[in-house]
């Protein structure tokens, strides 16, 4: 490809355009709107891999940008009047199109790396963790622009019309929209027997992904490349129909789309489990002694291995030998909706649990202490408040001999609630005596690690539900 023409091309067509229009309402989107990329240790700037799936999850809506620019792009020859013009000259309809195509996917890609590099400076600040099991997520991510706006200019100049840029648009919106809410999503039951929904391998034909609840969770192998087999059978068509230049020709450059769908299908995952998995590296345990975290959060095993050591020699005070005997991250990685599963002999803690979260110190040794007596149940990726909050404040009293407030991200108005709903129980419980108190506790923690009863309700002197 001639590199003057292509310059030409950069400096005269809508193609740096269509980079700064994708770059900046992804920028807006994680800068000025408020969100859950911002958060916790799946923030877009807290670890790579975080980084790649938060930015690939924007596509939800640059994606139908994309493909609507392209088709803009391949609209120019007909709106300039020149199509019978450019088909009397020697030069191939092919390097043409290769010099639209290049251009244009030469600004998309710049723009998306330039806000790849906007969070890794960030990230780089942050973690002490790097690797490049990201990369692939951010490349894929990159692929979806440039053959979304391939196929636009494609389709654009098989249908030269005002209306077909609007058209594809909206045709690739409500695609991902879909595949995110309905055509791509499977419902499930849980064994409490609630509905939920989990993604299946049609919805990895869209470009976004699901929302990342663990920093250690990554797409598995045949997510990439059964993405990258459809992404370039959807690319060759985009170039097959910019060169077609009969009614037959553009029938027969739909079959790599075709093709790539049908090969993509077979080769991604059909079980959830197989698309989003554990980082086995990003996973493994970084201790200080009892005290575990895993490699993504090794800077912040020195703030927890004190309070986390304090916390177990407390826990072995109060219950002897049925004290939990480690602290650990929680890495089990389970389907939305479902019951979390407990440890009696470890406490498990997630950095983004609301107990744990911006506790430090003293507040954070009662914050383990009140994740190893009642762990909670609210099942994975809901939100709750009640009873299991009541259960760890009386739990944490009756380790600590006095009534603490939760630590944590509660407002005021929930301190005074858990406050006024715990303290008569805690009251009742230090009234009994050793072994009552002992014998109560021992039941209260069996319905809170087994999730088959109200923590609760045993406190208070029910029967386990």
């Amino acid at each position: 490809m001639n590199g003057r023409v292509l310059r030409i091309e950069l400096r005269r067509s809508v193609a740096p355009w269509a980079g700064v229009v994708v770059l900046v309402p992804a920028l807006t989107f994680l800068y000025v709107l408020d969100g859950t990329w911002w958060s916790g240790t799946t923030a877009w700037t807290a670890q790579w891999t975080p980084l790649a799936m938060k930015t690939r999850s924007l596509l939800f809506y640059l994606w139908p940008l994309a493909v609507g620019l392209g088709a803009l792009q391949g609209l120019r020859d007909h709106r300039s009047k020149m199509s019978e013009l450019l088909t009397s000259t020697p030069r191939p309809a092919r390097h043409r199109a290769a010099t639209l195509a290049v251009a244009t996917a030469i600004t998309l890609a710049s723009a998306f790396a330039f806000l790849v590099l906007v969070g890794g400076v960030q990230v780089l600040a942050h973690t002490e963790y790097t690797h490049l099991g990201w990369l692939p997520i951010s490349l894929v991510g990159v692929l979806f622009l440039v053959a979304g706006a391939v196929l636009g200019m494609g389709a654009a100049r098989a249908l030269p019309s005002p209306l077909t840029p609007p058209a594809l648009a909206m045709g690739a919106f409500v695609f991902t929209a879909l595949m995110h809410m309905s055509l791509g999503r499977t419902e499930t039951s849980t064994a409490d027997g609630l509905t939920s929904t989990e993604p299946n391998r049609v919805s990895l034909l869209s470009p976004t992904l699901e929302d990342v609840r663990e920093a250690f969770v990554t797409l598995s192998a045949p997510v990439h490349v059964g993405q990258t087999i459809w992404l370039l059978g959807m690319a060759a068509t985009g170039f097959a129909l910019l060169v077609a230049a009969t009614p037959r020709a553009r029938l027969t450059a739909l079959t790599p789309v075709l093709a790539g769908a049908v090969i993509a299908l077979l080769v991604l995952p059909s079980d959830p489990r197989r698309m989003y998995v554990v980082d086995k590296a990003a996973s493994e345990p970084v201790c200080d002694g009892p005290v575990c975290v895993t490699k993504t959060q090794q800077a912040r095993l020195a703030d927890l291995a004190g309070p986390g050591k304090e916390a177990l020699r407390l826990l072995r005070g109060a219950l002897g030998d049925q004290a939990p005997d480690s602290v650990r991250e929680n890495t089990a990685v389970l389907p939305e909706g479902s019951t979390p599963r407990w440890s009696r002999s470890t406490v498990l803690f997630d950095f983004d649990d609301d107990l744990v979260a911006t506790a430090k110190g003293e507040e954070l040794t009662w914050a383990l202490i009140a994740k190893g007596m009642v762990p909670g149940c609210t099942p994975v990726g809901w939100g709750g408040f009640g009873n299991d909050e009541f259960a760890q404040a009386v739990a944490l009293g009756w380790v600590l001999g006095d009534l603490k407030p939760l630590p944590g991200t509660l407002s005021a108005g929930l301190r005074r609630e858990v406050e006024a709903e715990a303290r008569p129980v805690w009251k009742e419980l230090m009234a009994l005596p050793r072994a009552e108190q002992l014998s109560r506790i021992n039941a209260m923690r069996a319905a809170a690690l087994s999730c088959e009863g109200d923590p609760f309700d045993v406190l208070s002197g029910g029967a386990s539900r």
